[in-house]
């Protein structure tokens, strides 16, 4: 299982079009996905404080396509790999959609109960 950060409505979009694209694979080729360890790092480094997020949980074996994994953002060398897809996503292959909300400081926990 791995998961991706989601705005409320690019969501409720994406569902109504029947497949997601998110805002990265027109322009980086891929849509950046992360483990339940570490969703929390890029959600607080890109959405600190956002209230209107929710967590994709997405079942690997229902993708058209196999991850690939990958550092993730260049300027933050930490090491992780992250998974990337490199294909739109597939409705379908999402099987849980939760509320992802911030800390009172704005940051991000990583997710319990998934």
């Amino acid at each position: 299982m791995i998961l991706h950060i989601c705005p409320r409505d690019t969501w409720e979009q994406a569902v109504a079009a029947g497949v997601y694209e998110g805002d990265t694979l027109a322009t980086q080729g891929y849509i950046h996905c992360s483990t339940e360890e570490q969703v929390h790092q890029p959600a607080t480094f890109l959405f600190r404080g956002r209230t209107d997020l929710l967590l994709l949980q997405i079942d690997e074996s229902r993708l058209p396509i196999e991850v690939t994994w990958e550092e993730g953002d260049p300027a933050h060398p930490d090491g992780l790999l992250f998974p990337h897809l490199y294909a739109a996503l597939p409705i379908e292959a999402v099987v849980a959609v939760t509320d992802y909300l911030p800390d009172a400081d704005g940051s991000f926990s990583p997710p319990t109960g998934l």
